[in-house]
């Protein structure tokens, strides 16, 4: 969510807040420990608060404490595989768990945190869309039908089809206004086969 930057301690503590359950267990699902799961997530926050003056307006808040939160999970279990790693008593297996996390947790694109939250803002904004607009919106990113297939079904004009897709591509862009920018998200979320697959069921539903 994009949150003006301000030092105001109500606002710190409503991110504070909002966050806390969802990082700390994002945190724990690599970390396998809630204590220092929490630890991580306090930290982060802490070093947020520091950095908040200088951050620039229409920061993204949450990718921004989320990234955080991942770096400092890595950095705790590239500590943890340095100093077991002189342990010759532990085990090839956690060795190797805790290698798997940290390959895990470097790939992770901390924005894909919030697909099932964007994918529920398309759904609801297309539903809201009338259906000729979410027809051609249809047809152009998901069956990818060139301006003119399109007016021909439609029996309009290929200015008529741009007029729908620049009406779709910005209501959606106000919808998605607090995650990524737009031409990103559109290939976070249409260029991902697991998300094009859940993303036109749930399109179909509006049918």
């Amino acid at each position: 969510m994009h949150t003006p930057i301000s030092n105001n301690i109500d606002n710190f503590n409503k991110l504070f807040n909002l966050h806390k359950e969802s990082f700390i267990l994002f945190a724990k699902s690599y970390v396998r420990d809630a204590m220092v799961a929490e630890d991580i997530y306090m930290e982060s926050m802490l070093q947020f608060w520091e950095k908040m003056p200088e951050l620039p307006e229409g920061t993204n808040i949450s990718a921004y404490i989320i990234t955080i939160v991942k770096n400092k999970s890595l950095n705790y279990l590239r500590r943890q595989a340095v100093e077991f790693g002189a342990q010759s008593k532990l085990s090839e297996i956690a060795q190797r768990e805790i290698a798997m996390n940290i390959v895990s947790l470097d790939a992770c694109q901390p924005a894909a945190f919030f697909e099932n939250d964007i994918r529920k803002i398309i759904s609801e904004t297309l539903a809201k869309m009338s259906n000729t607009t979410k027809e051609i919106f249809n047809l152009s990113r998901f069956y990818h039908l060139s301006n003119k297939e399109i007016a021909q079904r439609f029996n309009i004009s290929e200015k008529g089809v741009e007029y729908h897709m620049s009406k779709a591509l910005k209501i959606l862009r106000v919808a998605l206004k607090d995650y990524l920018p737009l031409p990103i998200l559109i290939l976070l979320v249409f260029q991902q086969s697991d998300l094009f697959e859940s993303f036109m069921q749930s399109v179909e539903k509006f049918a």
